[in-house]
């Protein structure tokens, strides 16, 4: 109760939604309610400019450049990586490479340290609650490997079975791959837990934190994870643009992935020395703007506080469960103890997608569907939900206007 009367006294979600330009138009003649941020998340004036004044005053590409622009644009692309360093709490620079976003930061793994290191009859722990980019990328080693590729159970409630995920580990087990947070239930997994198991068995651990980093403080070294992956776009920044984190050491022993451009030192028909890290696992041009965008919106976030944010979701999360709870023939589906600001529900004899129809006449923009958690879906036999994700300047009213948003879905199909 005290975190939540320090928040309303401290929060200013009002100055906060000035940030966002597109908070203030219209869709379909009614005000905008965006409460689709698990997909992706609207960006800020102080990101927009940034971006602006990137392409304005300092495009070129970077590094080997020796003319103004181009040392320019590699000092901001640069500090951007230091920031983000500086944001997660990594031991060093050289664990943070840049690449398109989570999707491909844990393919990298995947196809590199993967490739590398799992064999015939190994195997790799994901859970039951995993997003598919968590789940294909693992299938399609385990496959060419002949791996097994075991799942961790998950209770009703949405949280995992940590006991059974213990019981699961033994020598076998190279890789226990694990969201920070369910983008379709907003579980939040006991990762200390999850990752302490792991390193006991001698297994390394990577983390999907798609979801992780827009609502908790993430400190890798304290986590202790190997890999830890997210995308920008779903923390207020651009898209396009994500980071690995990987322990220095692993990256260091890990092949390249891709070929050409920043990520060799020389060439010859012969032979092909490899850059230094990160630059071994960043391929071609990157995307410099992107890079830079992304370190001002963890900037963003950071000049409001890390922890006001949570308490403020935790608050927003909590009011609008019970408010749609309220509503007759409405079931939640996941409801663990401890959750990110994601609602995903049912409405007794209404399919999803005409839920989001309904709410998008209604300004009222959800996801609906399986948000590429399928077997997720099959495990709750439920063929999709609606899903309510909400950010930091989401408000109790928006809430409210879901709730009001619902009650007229129930009147056009009742």
């Amino acid at each position: 109760m005290s975190a939540v009367i320090e928040t309303k006294s401290t929060y200013d979600v009002a100055a906060v939604r000035r940030d966002f330009p597109i908070l203030a138009r219209d869709v379909r003649g009614k005000r905008l309610v965006y409460l689709d941020n698990a997909a992706t998340t609207q960006k800020p004036r102080q990101v927009i400019d940034r971006l602006v004044r990137y392409y304005s005053e300092e495009n070129s590409n970077v590094h080997r450049g020796v003319h103004y622009l181009s040392e320019l644009a590699t000092l901001e692309y640069e500090n951007a990586r230091a920031y983000i360093r500086r944001f997660l709490n990594a031991r060093d620079e050289k664990e943070i490479v840049f690449t398109r976003g989570t999707t491909e930061s844990i393919n990298l793994v995947a196809q590199t340290w993967g490739r590398a290191n799992v064999r015939e009859g190994d195997e790799i722990l994901i859970s039951a609650i995993e997003h598919h980019s968590n789940i294909v990328p693992w299938q399609m080693l385990c496959a060419e490997k002949q791996a097994s590729l075991r799942i961790i159970p998950v209770f009703d409630n949405g949280e995992l079975d940590l006991d059974a995920y213990e019981r699961m580990l033994n020598p076998r087990v190279k890789l226990v791959a694990v969201g920070h947070a369910s983008n379709a239930l907003g579980t939040i997994n006991p990762l200390r837990r999850i990752i302490g198991a792991a390193h006991a068995n001698g297994s390394l651990v990577l983390v999907d934190g798609a979801q992780g980093v827009p609502h908790l403080t993430v400190d890798l070294q304290a986590l202790d994870c190997d890999f830890y992956a997210f995308s920008g776009h779903k923390v207020y920044g651009p898209t396009g643009i994500g980071v690995l984190y990987g322990k220095q050491e692993l990256l260091e022993a890990m092949p390249p992935w891709q070929g050409g451009g920043d990520m060799i030192l020389s060439v010859s028909f012969e032979k092909t020395t490899y850059n230094a890290l990160p630059y071994k696992f960043e391929a071609g041009t990157p995307n410099i703007a992107g890079a830079i965008g992304l370190a001002a919106a963890l900037q963003y976030v950071a000049s409001i506080g890390l922890d006001a944010i949570a308490a403020y979701e935790h608050e927003l999360l909590v009011y609008a469960a019970a408010r749609l709870q309220e509503i007759e023939g409405l079931r939640l589906i996941g409801t663990a103890r401890g959750k990110a600001a994601v609602i995903s529900f049912v409405l007794e004899g209404v399919h999803p997608h005409d839920i989001g129809t309904v709410l998008d006449q209604e300004g009222i923009a959800v996801r609906t569907g399986h948000h590429c958690a399928q077997p997720l879906m099959m495990r709750f036999n439920v063929p999709a939900t609606g899903r309510a994700s909400f950010g930091l300047y989401n408000t109790r009213e928006e809430a409210d206007a879901l709730v009001a948003g619902l009650h007229k879905v129930i009147e056009v199909f009742r």
